[in-house]
């Protein structure tokens, strides 16, 4: 069975959901008045948020689908929209192996890049939201590199501040842009670049109109994996033919379909100054619209705490130990203690927000997502940007540790953590054989020379904050992580070590 509009009046397989609206008159209407864009042609967007407008349209609460740009990778939208009809088919794999089909169709139309046809959507007075999900790299601006004018438009933010110019010419009233990529106070990074990229420009008014606008911050929550070979499996034995994975020039991975787990959490700012879609009527599906400071909370509980410097520790430590997915890095019982120790020393930093238990969220996370096998997620993936990651999964710990008066040169997991990567950045695993390394920015600057005689200088490393957080000296633990790094060199000494630490 193909994954087209067409296909859909034919009998699916069990097991298949499919969409209970008109898609036809869904679409005609969306692109006789829009209300929500969507810019990032990511998978958590096609199998979550597109989800959530997909019960809207369900349930009859809405008419009205989302229109998708991909501002970055023009190779996305051929490859895995256009065949498909702009559908996609949503894999939710659970812990007792059975897995969830449902077929998303709430994208009414898909397309990019294009900035006029871009900026014609968003003078549309009807537009409520522009969603943004472009990963945190997308979201810089240079200030000495800036377009000269919104017609020049190339980066993410510049074709985001095009659109809004666009708008400021035909005085729609303002809408709210939401960053939904997963770091602290996103939406205040959207409104700096924004503002950014409009003094630049210096068009009368225009400053005063971006000033206007909504830049609700937000907390997103969806472990979601690469297209994996072992969905494809399942899906071809029933018939599903759309089994494709294909590789963009720029080196992006993607299907007609998106494999996740099933955990989900969404906690926006409740801030549309034009109105939004009911997202809260999609009942059981981890959606909270909340004020800016539960969103900050429920965050830093997520990103600081119960689960992404987890992620990192895992990713560090499957690679090194050569387990080939997050799973069965939990099946090491040394390993699971570390993250239970990793999680204490944070849990005093983090405040609870109230609308999610922070222990509740842990305990999830470490007895049931993460021990998912039939999640097909990797240490490799976890690994990327890690450089630019270990400053708030790890780094705000520290530091609100500092302000807080609390202990920092007793912390054990944390400094263990810090020597790991370090060990990891040597290049090669606990038997000493050469391992590729993820992609990261810094790369060439902190990766360790392998096999240099005498002791390797991790001052230039350890002291910087850009990194850390903070200086690692000037809060007693450079020293400390130098001699666990010394005793992780060896063959073996991972595995060693860790058993050491966490004897079961």
């Amino acid at each position: 069975m193909k994954l087209t509009r067409e296909n859909l009046k034919k009998t699916w397989p069990e097991g298949y959901q499919l969409p209970k609206f008109d898609i036809e008159a869904m679409i005609q209407a969306t692109t006789d008045e829009p209300i929500w864009l969507h810019m990032g042609a990511g998978n958590i967007f096609r199998i979550f948020v597109a989800g959530l407008q997909q019960d809207l349209l369900d349930a009859g609460h809405t008419d009205k689908g989302i229109i998708v740009y991909e501002s970055y990778d023009e190779g996305i939208i051929p490859a895995s929209f256009t065949p498909y009809d702009n559908l996609t088919l949503a894999v939710t794999l659970n812990a007792d192996g059975s897995a969830d089909k449902r077929i998303i169709a709430s994208m009414a139309d898909a397309f990019g890049p294009d900035l006029t046809r871009l900026q014609n959507i968003f003078s549309k007075p009807s537009l409520q939201m522009v969603t943004i999900t472009i990963t945190e790299k997308g979201y810089g601006v240079e200030p000495d590199n800036i377009c000269p004018s919104p017609d020049k438009a190339k980066t993410a933010m510049e074709q985001l501040a095009a659109g809004l110019y666009a708008r400021f010419i035909t005085k729609a009233p303002p809408l709210a842009l939401v960053a939904m990529d997963n770091f602290a106070e996103n939406g205040t990074k959207v409104a700096n670049a924004v503002k950014a990229i409009a003094a630049a420009w210096n068009i009368p008014g225009f400053i005063e109109y971006v000033n206007t606008q909504a830049y609700p911050w937000t907390m997103i929550d969806k472990i979601t994996p690469q297209p994996a070979k072992a969905v494809v499996d399942i899906l071809e034995k029933e018939g599903y033919t759309s089994t494709e994975i294909t590789h963009t020039q720029k080196n992006t991975t993607v299907a007609s379909f998106v494999n996740a787990e099933g955990p989900q959490y969404l906690v926006i700012e409740d801030n549309f100054p034009n109105g939004r879609p009911p997202l809260e009527k999609a009942i059981g599906k981890g959606v909270f619209f909340t004020d800016q400071d539960t969103v900050r909370k429920a965050d830093q509980m997520k990103v600081c705490a119960c689960l992404n410097p987890l992620h990192t520790i895992l990713g560090v430590c499957g690679s090194l130990l050569d387990y080939p997915t997050i799973s069965s890095c939990m099946q090491d019982k040394h390993l699971v203690a570390m993250l239970y120790q990793a999680a204490e020393e944070a849990m005093p930093t983090v405040a609870n927000p109230g609308i999610i238990n922070p222990q509740d969220f842990f305990t999830e996370v470490i007895t049931k997502r993460f021990p998912n096998p039939f999640i097909p997620d990797t240490p490799a993936r976890i690994n990327a940007d890690a450089s630019q990651k270990i400053p708030v999964r790890f780094g705000v710990t520290l530091k609100t540790r500092l302000e807080e008066g609390l202990d920092i040169a007793g912390l054990e997991a944390i400094p263990r953590f810090i020597a790991l990567w370090l060990r990891y950045r040597m290049g090669t695993d606990d038997t000493g054989a050469t391992m590729e390394l993820s992609p990261d920015p810094r790369l060439p600057e902190t990766v360790l020379p392998i096999g240099r005689e005498g002791n390797v200088d991790l001052r230039p490393i350890l002291s910087d904050a850009n990194i850390f957080g903070v200086d690692l000296y000037a809060v007693g633990l450079g020293a400390k992580i130098e001699a666990i790094f010394a005793e992780l060199t060896s063959p073996g000494a991972v595995n060693k070590l860790l058993t050491q630490w966490y004897p079961q």
